[in-house]
């Protein structure tokens, strides 16, 4: 019995420039034995219903877009009882979790990895009855990839979320919160938070790769508490940049369940994509729900 591939594409991704590699692509997964069905996104939410609709009649599923497109291609996947092997071809402006999985930004190369590379479990994170691939976070810089618009991405790059990142510095605040993780609880004001699966976060945070296990049922819980004085805000930016997680202005631990709880509005991103947040939100890691090509 032929194998069968559902192709989803962003056509709007900022990398894709032309649509020739795409062409290149499917002639790959053809000449790997797959009976190719191509869909095209057109707007939010797209990929989510694709492949939750779609992705059960096939045995691979490959996405081509950014890091929100893979997201919301895993997002429809997990709705499904029996999940394809998923594939990914980064087309992004950062593509901060292909990077951490080391899948290269040539589509012709991603292309062949997404049928003849290595099978690897990856944990799914869900943040209350929503999933996310690689981080949820919220305050300084977790706006900056929903805020830039397509159109500066696709003309600026990277250099777009830096640009953003600076306009976050003028409206920083802290946020109150209580948390437990894993059992351990703290209580206190914050002016950022993620819980990640990825060695970068917006091309803007850093975490070292031996302190990832993409596959280990635990995410990295990073906080920056809020600083009393300006030389505060010098040594937590310098123990930021320098992966200093010991400081005593940063919370950083290996856990598979968060439970925060708080009475402010608080606007989280997932995946890069907004998303707001409730008095009461539990995050826990799905161990080991997806196969991905690598």
């Amino acid at each position: 019995m032929q194998k069968r591939l559902l192709f989803i594409v962003n056509p709007r991704a900022g990398r894709l420039k032309s649509h020739a590699p795409l062409f290149d692509a499917v002639e790959i997964f053809s000449s790997a034995g797959y009976l190719v069905s191509v869909r095209c996104t057109s707007g939010r939410g797209d990929a989510t219903d694709i492949a939750a609709s779609k992705g059960a009649g096939f045995d691979t599923v490959v996405c081509c877009g950014g890091d929100g497109t893979l997201s919301e291609t895993v997002t429809g996947l997990m709705r499904l009882e029996k999940r394809p092997v998923v594939g990914y071809i980064p087309a992004g402006t950062t593509n901060d979790f292909a990077s951490c999985l080391h899948i290269p930004k040539d589509p012709v190369v991603a292309a062949k990895i997404a049928v003849g590379g290595v099978k690897r479990r990856l944990d799914v994170g869900w943040f209350n009855d929503r999933n996310f691939v690689y981080v949820a976070s919220f305050g300084a810089f977790s706006a900056t990839s929903y805020n830039a618009s397509q159109a500066v991405k696709n003309t600026l790059g990277q250099f777009a979320y830096f640009l953003e990142g600076i306009h976050d510095l003028a409206d920083i605040r802290p946020f109150g919160m209580e948390l437990e993780a894993d059992g351990e609880k703290f209580d206190g004001e914050y002016l950022y938070g993620s819980v990640s699966n990825s060695t970068s976060i917006g091309g803007l945070v850093k975490l070292k790769p031996d302190e990832v296990g993409m596959d280990d049922g635990k995410y990295e819980l990073l906080l920056v508490r809020s600083p009393k004085n300006p030389l505060e805000i010098q040594t937590l930016a310098a123990a930021l940049l320098s992966q200093h997680y010991e400081h005593s202005g940063i919370v950083f631990r290996h856990v598979s369940e968060v439970k925060i709880h708080s009475s402010q509005e608080i606007r989280w991103s997932l995946d890069g994509e907004f998303e707001p947040g409730a008095p009461e939100i539990s995050i826990r890691n799905d161990y080991r729900a997806l196969t991905l090509m690598t």
